[in-house]
């Protein structure tokens, strides 16, 4: 652990010190992730399969294992100067609350509208799809961070934005999906009638909450069968890790600027995106052998792909309509519980995170959903910023490993990522604050007949 020198409560990098471009961990990676495979002829998909469905800059990025940066637009430079840097904040009052010794830090992505780091990848997205002359793009959105974020992306740059949200989010958050309509979005509850996957899984689970699985069958379904459109995500894929490295490039850079070095970096994982963004410096200094640090990835308990999943091909949606990707993941048929992180009720996870976790060079946890708002509601009240349900599990690891300094009297630093702020969720706040909420969390046999549908990959 490197010693401290009196730190600021906010540290903020200088306007020419943001990223100019991002940074490709794959391209350190002794062990590539798995590529995407063509469930019809199980062979690695080709760029020319891919164009169909992705912008076709973003399916360069998506393949390219060995390119260590890319330069990052000047058009997309401009936009993230609007809210870009991010600060990286000293958690003074948390840790005086713990009474640990540790220095608690968090990179705090949730200062501008869309409330998340999703804006990040929504912008380089939105980007390459205008400069390709196209329409419009569809995607899905859980908890709606990310449709919100796509929503502000293609206004600003011009586009058609057509998202599927997550029924029981849709219902559970209606003013962030007002937040997309504002932006001019589209917005639909998943699963629809409005899709023939939509109308296949209403007919299976009749009466079904939806999952991002299913949201995703919708929006592919709809984009390649619009002229002018590409579908676009918000997780799990390469090129949104890609992006998102920005989030973990300032990071490292302010630790630098101000002579921090952590011992733990801990983010909360769904799909991948925030905790891929975060870790990348980090995890290349590891995979390099120049530093070691411990990474932590934080689940819900209702959906632990990491933890209680396999690692396998699988389907990214319910509708099993997308390539196949190498990856932790309960299966494409599972539909979690409809816990309030919506943002991490995915059941697979990044190939990217997915290698780094088979290989040992990150661990993970899984969090019930009460523990988790326990430790947003401390948060929130010594830090001043009421922060996302998702957000709040890497909060609750990192008060969990605070704890554990204070029971050794080790002078640690933990890192994390506070990926948006929760003023959007409040109804989630109010059952825990009515005391209504509950823990839902998977046998091992709801587990078991998801994951014995898994399609067979040599």
């Amino acid at each position: 652990m490197a010693e401290n020198k009196k730190i600021p409560y906010k540290m903020y990098l200088e306007e020419n010190e943001i990223p100019t471009r991002w940074y490709n961990v794959r391209a350190d990676m002794k062990n590539k992730p798995f590529p995407l495979v063509n469930p019809g002829t199980g062979k690695p998909m080709t760029a020319e399969e891919l164009t169909p469905v992705f912008c076709d800059e973003l399916v360069q990025q998506e393949l390219d294992n060995d390119t260590p940066y890319f330069d990052i637009p000047q058009e997309i430079q401009d936009y993230y100067k609007t809210y870009r840097p991010s600060p990286l904040v000293r958690a003074y009052n948390l840790e005086k609350a713990l009474g640990t010794p540790a220095h608690i830090y968090y990179k705090f992505e949730g200062n501008n509208t869309s409330g998340s780091h999703k804006l990040n990848s929504a912008s380089a997205q939105a980007y390459y799809a205008k400069k390709q002359g196209l329409k419009g793009v569809t995607t899905e959105t859980g908890a709606g961070q990310w449709g919100t974020a796509l929503s502000m992306a293609c206004a600003y740059f011009g586009l058609d934005c057509k998202v599927f949200m997550v029924k029981v989010s849709y219902e559970q958050k209606p003013f962030r999906r007002e937040v997309m309509r504002t932006y001019g979005a589209t917005v639909t509850p998943s699963p629809s009638m409005e899709t023939n996957i939509g109308r296949k899984i209403n007919a299976e689970y009749p009466g079904t909450t939806g999952s991002l699985g299913c949201a995703i069958s919708e929006a592919v379904e709809v984009a390649v069968s619009s002229d002018g459109y590409r579908y676009v995500l918000g997780s799990v894929l390469n090129q949104v890790l890609l992006h998102q490295s920005v989030i973990g490039l300032e990071a490292k850079a302010a630790c630098d600027k101000f002579g921090i070095e952590p011992d733990i970096i801990i983010g909360c994982a769904g799909g991948g995106s925030n905790l891929g963004g975060l870790i990348a410096p980090f995890m290349g200094e590891k995979l390099r052998g120049e530093k070691d640090y411990r990474i932590i990835a934080v689940e819900p308990a209702s959906c632990p792909s990491f933890t209680r999943g396999v690692y396998a091909y699988d389907f990214c949606d319910t509708g099993m309509i997308t390539p196949l990707a190498k990856m932790y993941t309960l299966g494409s048929g599972f539909i979690p519980s409809a816990n309030h992180a919506g943002g991490l009720r995915f059941h697979g996870m990044s190939p990217v995170l997915s290698q780094l976790y088979h290989d040992g060079y990150m661990e993970a946890v899984a969090v019930e959903q009460t523990a988790v708002f326990e430790a947003a509601e401390q948060f929130a009240r010594v830090e001043g910023i009421l922060p996302a349900p998702e957000s709040s599990h890497a909060i609750k690891a990192a008060i969990d490993e605070a704890l554990k300094c204070k029971e050794t009297g080790e002078e640690k630093n933990i890192l994390f990522g506070l990926t948006g702020t929760g003023y959007f969720d409040l109804v989630a706040y109010q059952q825990f604050n009515d005391g209504t909420m509950t823990d839902t969390i998977p046998t091992d046999e709801d587990l078991a007949a998801s994951i014995a549908t898994l399609p067979k990959v040599e």
